[in-house]
């Protein structure tokens, strides 16, 4: 059944324009793909009829690979299929191909397709008084590849689904949440979407939901981010999640990953301790690949500050240099000030040295452009996916640049500054840059977040120790004169870690 329909699917997709389907944010999951997710379904009840929901149906190939998994491990058992589907040009494929697996499985299977947008058919629990009235209908396994389209604030779906928004919205994790509210107790749902769920300030009310509710089962990463959907050519950081509608918290999570579609039979596997995976406060999802990595964030969350618990904050770049244009210059002169870009951080330091074909430097009548010249910590705010390190830093030293008492930072930065205004005293400078520039801490925020940019929303919540350590690793590291890793690595271990 499921070679079939992958085949009339690859049929239709090259038959109609992927413009089209990138704008609805429809991209379809390759046969190999979904039979894995199916089969990660457990099976455990001895039922007589198993009820499947597929949100967001396409073709119809989750619901296929779904329905032929369920029924080899129960072949006395039925399935009861319910798919969403409102693209007119797809639905005729999907209902045929439906009518296949009807044609060979007869009495063990049923389905309906409803025609309706999947988000907006059904009050959301916790909206308008709905968990009191809630009369949706309950599944025992949930299996879907949504939609990936960013949708507006104040779109029909995101007014409707609320208590799951904050910031800019996408239509997977309002899937994802619709989902998990129409699971049956103890039901389990299969997700393929990207893991930028699992970070950020945007995800977050609707981590608050997915955890509160649900627990991860299982994490499958691929570690080749092109080769998941690599007929659609899509360049995205996905995961497939498997979610248990439970109130009971699983001792271990399991976490397998492959380079793409081809490797799901040499899977690597293994276990990673619940609280590992999910942060006590349920704020994060770290999705670790190895023992390592579980001893990374274990390191880490052994501090309980923050940088703002300290008086700090990591703050963005002012300056948009392309909306900015008028005030840059290509070199100084009266009332002109140094103007600092990504490719000034060099060896953990700041400098100004000019790069060929860039304005850096900027006049100083305008206020908001500017700021004191004092101490910062400076951090790449992009890399490449190929760099070595994702937390690219340097220390800045107003005594280098001491002709001006302002300065300007672009957009492609952040920096670390103090809170109240005031300038970082050098020890806490040098603290900080220490453990940025760390390995723990470099491999923690790759874990943390899979992109390439680094938030500094989210720096500022990641653990980090008090301010009486930051300002020892920081008198280590400024004695020894030494900027490099290796001897941040070394310091930090013997100051933070002394008593371990």
């Amino acid at each position: 059944m499921l070679a079939s329909i992958e085949k009339k699917t690859l049929e239709y997709l090259n038959a109609m324009p992927k413009s089209l389907r990138k704008g609805k944010g429809q991209f379809f999951t390759p046969g190999k793909t979904a039979r894995y997710m199916a089969e990660m379904f457990d099976l455990s009840s001895g039922k007589d009829v198993y009820t499947l929901l597929d949100p967001g149906a396409g073709t119809g190939i989750l619901s296929a690979a779904a329905v032929e998994a369920l029924l080899a491990r129960e072949p006395h058992a039925a399935v009861s299929l319910t798919c969403y589907e409102t693209d007119q040009a797809v639905l005729p494929l999907l209902r045929g191909n439906l009518e296949d697996i009807k044609g060979v499985l007869k009495d063990r299977f049923a389905y309906r397709i409803i025609e309706e947008d999947y988000l907006l058919s059904q009050p959301f629990e916790g909206e308008d008084g709905a968990e009191e009235t809630d009369k949706s209908p309950k599944y025992d396994y949930v299996i879907a590849n949504p939609p990936y389209l960013k949708i507006g604030k104040n779109d029909p779906v995101a007014q409707a689904m609320a208590k799951v928004v904050h910031g800019a919205p996408n239509l997977y994790f309002l899937f994802a949440a619709m989902s998990l509210h129409n699971l049956a107790a103890d039901g389990q749902m299969v997700y393929i979407i990207p893991r930028s769920w699992t970070s950020g300030a945007y995800f977050s009310q609707f981590r608050k939901y997915l955890l509160s509710r649900g627990k991860i089962v299982q994490v499958h990463l691929f570690t080749s981010r092109d080769r998941v959907f690599e007929a659609e050519q899509v360049l995205q950081e996905t995961i497939i999640i498997k979610i248990r509608k439970t109130e009971k918290t699983p001792d271990l999570v399991r976490i397998t990953s492959t380079n793409g579609n081809e490797d799901f039979d040499h899977a690597s596997s293994f276990y990673a301790p619940y609280d590992v995976v999910v942060s006590g406060d349920e704020s994060y999802v770290y999705l670790p690949v190895n023992e390592s990595d579980i001893a990374t964030i274990q390191k880490v969350n052994k501090f309980h500050s923050t940088l703002t618990d300290s008086g700090l904050k990591m703050r963005t770049g002012i300056v948009v240099d392309f909306r900015q244009e008028e005030e840059l210059r290509h070199s100084p002169g009266d009332h002109v000030l140094p103007l600092f870009f990504s490719h000034h951080i060099r060896n953990g330091r700041v400098t100004h040295e000019p790069e060929v074909k860039t304005c850096e430097w900027i006049m100083d009548r305008k206020p908001g452009l500017i700021q004191k010249n004092k101490n910062y910590v400076f951090v790449k705010r992009f890399t490449a996916k190929e760099e070595p390190r994702r937390l690219q830093c340097g220390v800045f030293s107003p005594s280098d640049f001491e002709d001006y008492e302002y300065i300007g930072t672009q957009n492609k930065i952040n920096f670390v500054d103090r809170t109240d205004g005031e300038e970082m005293d050098t020890l806490t400078t040098y603290g900080v840059f220490a453990l940025l520039n760390s390995t723990l801490f470099d491999s923690f925020y790759r874990i943390l977040n899979g992109s390439t940019q680094v938030n500094s929303t989210e720096l500022n919540r990641i653990p980090f120790p008090p301010s009486g350590i930051i300002q020892e690793i920081g008198a280590r590291v400024l004695d020894s004169a030494d900027l490099s890793t290796g001897n941040c690595d070394r310091i930090i271990d013997e100051v933070a870690y002394v008593k371990d």
